[in-house]
C-alpha cells in the first residue's frame, strides 16, 4: 500500500530528502507522495523513512492504493531497472 500525506503536514520539508524512491514532493499546499513511486521504502529500508521523521504522523496508508508486499517489492524491482 502506498502512503499519503494528510492535510495535517506542516511542510517541515523532512521527509522529502528521505524518500529513496523520489516519491515526495512539494505540493500546492503541502507535501505529497506519487503512489507510482512509493514502496513504503521496501527493498532500502524496513520501515518507511516519511514515517520515521514526520514530527506530526501525518503519513498514512493510502486508502485508495492497497497493495501487497509482493506488489511492493515488484515496483521496487521495477524502479530499479529503471
Amino acid at each position: 500500500m502506498a502512503l499519503m500525506i494528510t492535510d495535517e503536514c506542516i511542510n517541515c520539508d523532512v521527509c522529502e530528502p528521505e524518500c529513496p524512491n523520489g516519491a515526495i514532493s512539494q505540493g500546492d499546499d503541502i507535501y505529497i507522495i506519487d503512489p507510482n513511486l512509493c514502496t513504503e521504502c521496501v527493498g532500502h529500508y524496513d520501515t518507511p523513512q516519511c514515517v520515521e521523521v514526520c514530527p506530526v504522523d501525518c503519513i498514512p496508508h493510502d486508502p485508495n492504493h492497497v497493495e501487497t508486499p509482493e506488489q511492493l517489492q515488484a515496483k521496487y524491482e521495477k524502479l530499479q531497472k529503471g
